[in-house]
């Protein structure tokens, strides 16, 4: 305090080129309706020096701390509460995946490009919640009272467990669900038009933003689901969605520059973190061409 007293004294020194501080008291004061009588101009020395008061000082430094005090407090606040909300956040980067574990003990996989998000009730007794955006591989734990576990997509889609194995896509106006043990049920947000779907163990549920048709089918889970052991797998896929797969693992640009070529299917597995491995082998066992231009591929026969 002795030391904060000793900068207010030093201050009658000071000229009055008018530093911040002085104008922060002015503009306090004026607020706090002091009245404040400043010499004027022909009585000025040079140079100008304007002395005041020691209460008026201590006064302007005691309502600047509280300001910056209560500033303070109100950042902190204001970041508290807009966090609470907000239990974990997860995200990977292109050609990487990762593993979360939930503090229910579930796991989640992402794969490249995704983001996930959980809510900080996943243990206080109501249903657990997460929020996925991209590609995700979800274990999901069964808990003794049985309280639901929804992830949460932009698809306008939720999907429902209490305790199983699945997927969930959302990229590219597309969403997907594929179930590889277990039951899930999936709710859709315009539920007037959408009835819920409970899917069995090997079946698939696709959207898409422009189409109102739900997809709904048996499936080779293997195909959708190798991504969390590293590998890709194909099934007599055409080479866009082939060219789109791989633009969405490695975010390069893809394009197709022959279009006789999206008739072709592609079938076989490839270690997922090696691009030029499956660049070449789709080169040589499909007779493509494949051309690197600076930030893109060029397939074309």
């Amino acid at each position: 305090m002795s030391r904060f007293a000793e900068m207010l004294d030093q201050e009658d020194a000071l000229p009055v080129a008018t530093p911040s501080i002085q104008r922060l008291e002015s503009r306090l004061f004026h607020q706090l309706g002091f009245e404040i009588e400043e010499p004027t101009a022909p009585e000025l020395p040079e140079p100008e020096s304007i002395v005041r008061p020691l209460w008026y000082r201590w006064a302007a430094a005691a309502a600047i701390l509280v300001m910056i005090a209560g500033g303070g407090w109100l950042w902190q606040h204001q970041e508290g509460q807009a966090s609470s909300a907000i239990g974990g956040y997860y995200a990977t980067a292109y050609g990487e995946t990762s593993t979360v574990y939930l503090p229910d003990g579930s796991e989640v996989k992402l794969n490249s490009h995704s983001t996930l998000r959980y809510a900080n009730n996943l243990l206080d007794g109501k249903a657990r919640e997460v929020w996925l955006d991209g590609e995700g591989y979800f274990s999901i734990k069964h808990l003794p009272d049985n309280r639901r576990f929804i992830v949460h997509t932009t698809a306008g889609l939720n999907v429902e467990v209490l305790g199983t194995k699945f997927t969930v896509f959302r990229r590219r106006a597309q969403a997907r669900v594929v179930l590889l043990s277990g039951k899930v049920r999936v709710d859709f947000a315009d539920s007037s038009k959408r009835k819920p779907v409970i899917l069995k163990p090997g079946e698939l549920l696709e959207t898409r933003d422009a189409q109102p048709k739900v997809v709904h089918k048996a499936v080779r889970v293997d195909t959708y689901a190798a991504w969390k052991d590293d590998k890709l797998v194909f099934d007599e896929t055409p080479v866009a969605e082939v060219a789109t797969r791989l633009s969405d693992t490695y975010g390069v640009k893809i394009i197709v520059a022959t279009p006789a070529l999206n008739q072709r299917t592609v079938t076989g597995t490839f270690p997922a973190g090696e691009l030029n491995t499956i660049l070449q082998v789709l080169e040589k066992s499909f007779k493509l061409t494949v051309e690197r231009q600076q930030n893109q591929i060029v397939l074309s026969e």
